[in-house]
């Protein structure tokens, strides 16, 4: 079973910068592709970043490309989302997801979700 735990999201103002981790436990962490999703009140969970198992891949959402970065550490088992230029509309909670196949920006891929950081953007 693989245990995920995000943190790292907290109150800025437009214009700032957050970083997220995400520490997984109980599998090899290069075994696990890695993505960060979103939630805003109201709205569905939706795709910010993915990572591939080794970190050669990448992909991200129009919304954030060029703001955003995911990496990830395969020694400290932590994937992180830089966050620069912050917008209102970031304005979410965040949760890291893993997925033991292959790389994707799907939701329903990932099998194994964190508890979930706020991100709080104010004007």
């Amino acid at each position: 079973q693989v245990r995920l735990v995000d943190s790292g999201g907290g109150l800025v103002q437009a214009g700032g910068s957050l970083r997220l981790s995400c520490v997984a436990s109980g599998r090899t962490f290069s075994s696990l592709s890695m993505g960060w999703f979103r939630q805003a009140p109201g709205k569905e969970r939706e795709f910010v970043a993915a990572i591939s198992k080794s970190g050669t891949t990448i992909s991200y959402a129009d919304s954030v490309k060029g703001r955003f970065t995911i990496s990830r550490d395969n020694a400290k088992n932590t994937a992180v989302l830089q966050m620069n230029s912050l917008k209102p509309e970031d304005t979410a909670v965040y949760y890291c997801a893993a997925n033991i196949g292959i790389y994707s920006a799907r939701r329903s891929d990932y099998v194994y979700w964190g508890q979930g950081t706020q991100v709080t953007v104010s004007s």
